[in-house]
C-alpha cells in the first residue's frame, strides 16, 4: 500500500460529490516492532514518524492507576474499558488508546496531547509561569510518553501535530493562499507553486500546531 494508492483505495478522496476537509496519511517502515498488517496504521486518532521508547513503563502506569481512576462521563462503566492497552500492541496503538481514553473522558484534544507529550518544562526558566504550572500539575497525573517522534492527531473536527521535547524527528509545514495546510516529515511532498505559499515553517521541540476546522483558524502552539 503506497502513497499513490491512497486516493484510489479511499473512493471519497476522488469522488466529486465529497468535499474533503482533512486527510491524515501514514507511510513508513516499522522501527521497534516487526512489520505486520495487524500492526499497520491507521489507528483511530494518531500517526507518527518515530517511536515511543517509554511505552512499557507507560502501559504499566496506566494499568496501576486503574483502581483510582474515576469519570463522570463513564461512571460505573469505566471498568469495561480496562485494560487500555493489550499485550502485543505496538507503541503507536498503545498511545492511540491512551489518547482516545483521555479525549472520550472529557479532555480536549490539545489538552490530552499536552498531557501525554509535554514540553521540557522542569528546568526551563523562560517558560511562562501558568504554562509551567499546567505541566507540573499534570505530571502528577500522567508520565510523559517519550521518544523521538512527530505525532499527528485528529478527531475529525480538529487536526494537529506535536513534536517530541528533544525535537529528534522532522515535521515541516506550509500554508497556502487558498487556506490549505500541508505538513509532512519532509518538505515538498506535494507539488505546490512557490508563489502560492504564504507561510512555511517547522515544528519546534515540544510545540504544537492545531487546525480547528469548526472555527476555521490555525492555532500556532
Amino acid at each position: 500500500f503506497l502513497a499513490y494508492q491512497v486516493g484510489a483505495y479511499y473512493r471519497d478522496l476522488s469522488d466529486p460529490r465529497f468535499e474533503t476537509a482533512l486527510i491524515l496519511v501514514h507511510q513508513r517502515f516499522s522501527t521497534n516492532t516487526f512489520p505486520s498488517w495487524k500492526l499497520a496504521h491507521p489507528y483511530r486518532m494518531v500517526a507518527h514518524n518515530g517511536e515511543i521508547n517509554t511505552v512499557r513503563g507507560n502501559n504499566n502506569w496506566m494499568a496501576a492507576r486503574q483502581a483510582s481512576v474515576d469519570s463522570e462521563l463513564f461512571g460505573n462503566n469505566i471498568s469495561k474499558l480496562w485494560p487500555i492497552s493489550y499485550e502485543g500492541q505496538s507503541d503507536t496503538a498503545c498511545f492511540d488508546n491512551a489518547l482516545e481514553f483521555l479525549f472520550q473522558g472529557g479532555y480536549s484534544l490539545s489538552h490530552a496531547m499536552m498531557m501525554l507529550i509535554p514540553e521540557a518544562w522542569a528546568g526551563n526558566k523562560l517558560m511562562d509561569a501558568d504554562r509551567k504550572a499546567f505541566y507540573e500539575y499534570h505530571a502528577a497525573l500522567m508520565e510523559p510518553w517519550d521518544g523521538p517522534a512527530a505525532v499527528v492527531f485528529t478527531d475529525g473536527r480538529q487536526i494537529g501535530a506535536t513534536l517530541d521535547r528533544n525535537g529528534l524527528r522532522p515535521a515541516r509545514y506550509i500554508v497556502t493562499d487558498d487556506d490549505r495546510v500541508i505538513m509532512a516529515s519532509e518538505a515538498g511532498v506535494l507539488p505546490v507553486p512557490e508563489e502560492r505559499i504564504v507561510q512555511k515553517w517547522r515544528l519546534q521541540p515540544g510545540r504544537m500546531l492545531l487546525i480547528d476546522l469548526a472555527k476555521g483558524r490555525i492555532v500556532s502552539d
